[in-house]
């Protein structure tokens, strides 16, 4: 855990989900990911989070088979869901000052976890990774980053495209950066753009609440 010594209470919390392959005695993949949020966020904590199961040679895996599947994805999601809510009851933090990143197959179970369980985080970062199958709808009160390479070949990006058409057509609060050059992992530039999605994107609802507020101030001044 990566917890910064703070004078006042944290006001956010960022779960870091490691990709699956990852040993768990190796270096800290997530480090700069984390340093970058401190950077950023001074008061926030952030909590890796590592995959619980391992294969033959003792690497973290989130599911044993190489590939996701419905199945490894079904066994790990009740897992994920009550640690996330452990975590944010500790801190006594909303969900919505919760946000999850993930990398590869942690990118994968973010996104996936939002979809199947509503009012757990506010945001997900997605780095070279994306959805089990296309979503078939929004996830609520969620903001979805899609963060990506154009040379990634473990993961497409024609996928993360497809998916972020999708939820753009489902009104959910999206966005795609695909980076050229960039293959499979977590590279500094992916992380850069994430920050300043975080620091600039503005929920469409938010917009749509503005605007019902002038609307209605307009209407109790005439």
């Amino acid at each position: 855990m990566s917890d910064p010594q703070v004078a006042t209470a944290p006001d956010l919390l960022f779960l870091l989900l490691t990709d699956s392959g990852i040993a768990p005695d190796g270096p800290d993949t997530l480090a700069p990911l984390a340093a970058a949020l401190h950077a950023q966020y001074p008061s926030a904590v952030t909590l890796n989070l590592h995959p619980p199961l391992r294969d033959a040679e003792g690497r973290c895996r989130w599911w044993l088979e190489d590939a996701p599947s419905l199945d490894g994805l079904n066994a790990a999601l009740p897992h994920l869901v009550e640690r996330l809510r452990l975590e944010a009851r500790k801190l006594d933090l909303p969900w919505q000052r919760v946000a999850l990143a993930g990398v590869g197959d942690g990118a994968l179970l973010a996104l996936e976890v939002v979809q199947a369980e509503a009012q757990l985080a506010g945001r997900v970062l997605a780095f070279a990774g994306g959805y089990l199958s296309r979503p078939e709808h929004a996830p609520q009160e969620v903001c979805v980053h899609l963060l990506h390479g154009l040379a990634d070949q473990r993961f497409p990006y024609r996928h993360v495209v497809d998916a972020a058409q999708s939820l753009v057509d489902l009104g959910a609060d999206v966005t795609a950066d695909l980076l050229p050059h960039l293959d499979h992992g977590l590279h500094p530039a992916l992380i850069a753009k994430a920050m300043e999605q975080l620091r600039t994107f503005i929920p469409a609802r938010l917009w749509r609440e503005a605007v019902v507020a002038a609307q209605e101030s307009e209407r109790a001044a005439d």
